[in-house]
């Protein structure tokens, strides 16, 4: 078997890295290099050098698009994997019963769209803040912190499956010989469970801040961007519109003069999310190195 896999390894592996040359590597060439056009269609492109780039990161919505999609990344991130964590560690307590109706309930949410999922949120919270004269759409915090709570109870569920198989495969004779030391629940937590379940955290904290940081559907379905604040300039931004809703905007709303921009901003979007993403792994893989 050994034999025939060194043999034959080529011939599997080629569908899949033309797959990936044809749907990843030649449109990311190709999109790098209109960063630096002009364009209307791909056929029609007029080279401007950096110029897209200077007006990427001078647009005043970018840069409020920019920190509002930082924020709303590490808090979910945050608050994501500690709830996840912790319905986890209740779920996988042998004297609790029914654990996989609820490990379904809790899962249910991932399987619905995001589209869907803005819009039923988008009634909760505005049936909600109606009684106090507001709304998602008018206030950014509100939107903020709807998006926080969406997110939330969309991911949830997902990253808890990640961590009971983590849990699970946490040495029950560890567990025993903390409990023999005198160990309260805490100490067995911090110093035997986090430990052995720092893979599942390095998996679950990298899923959640990528997936924070490319929210697209359920910010364009709750909020659009909205509300509206007008700049001393007189030029008006969205406060609550993340970074890829910013960017389809770029290529759809505002024409075609300014596809370059929106595709700089694409750019600039994949650099910035590619190196916390990478600087994340990092630093967590050197913790499960130490344990």
């Amino acid at each position: 078997m050994g034999k025939a896999l060194k043999r034959w390894w080529p011939l599997f592996m080629l569908p899949t890295c033309l797959a990936f040359m044809i749907g990843f590597v030649i449109p990311f060439i190709q999109g790098f290099y209109l960063s630096f056009c002009q364009f209307i269609t791909i056929n029609n492109t007029h080279f401007v050098g950096i110029e897209n780039y200077v007006r990427a990161l001078s647009d005043p919505q970018f840069s409020t698009s920019f920190f509002f999609t930082v924020a709303f990344a590490f808090l979910s991130t945050v608050l994501i994997n500690v709830i996840a964590l912790a319905i986890a560690q209740a779920l996988t307590r042998k004297a609790l019963k029914g654990t996989n109706i609820f490990r379904t309930i809790f899962f249910m949410p991932n399987l619905i769209g995001g589209i869907v999922l803005g819009y039923i949120w988008s009634m909760i919270f505005d049936g909600i803040l109606v009684k106090y004269n507001t709304s998602v759409v008018l206030e950014s915090k509100y939107g903020f912190w709807g998006l926080i709570i969406l997110m939330c109870w969309q991911q949830v569920g997902y990253m808890m499956i990640i961590y009971i198989a983590g849990l699970q495969s946490v040495p029950e004779d560890m567990l025993e010989a903390a409990r023999i030391d005198g160990a309260n629940r805490w100490q067995t937590l911090w110093r035997v469970t986090i430990p052995n379940v720092m893979p599942s955290i390095t998996i679950c904290m990298f899923l959640s801040l990528t997936n924070g940081f490319k929210l697209f559907d359920q910010n364009l379905a709750l909020t659009a961007g909205r509300p509206f604040q007008q700049l001393g300039n007189g030029e008006t931004i969205k406060t609550t519109e993340m970074l890829a809703l910013n960017i389809v905007n770029a290529f759809g709303t505002n024409g075609g003069g300014n596809r370059g921009a929106g595709q700089a901003k694409a750019v600039i979007f994949f650099i910035v999310v590619a190196a916390i993403s990478i600087i994340q792994l990092q630093a967590n893989r050197r913790k499960e190195v130490q344990q």
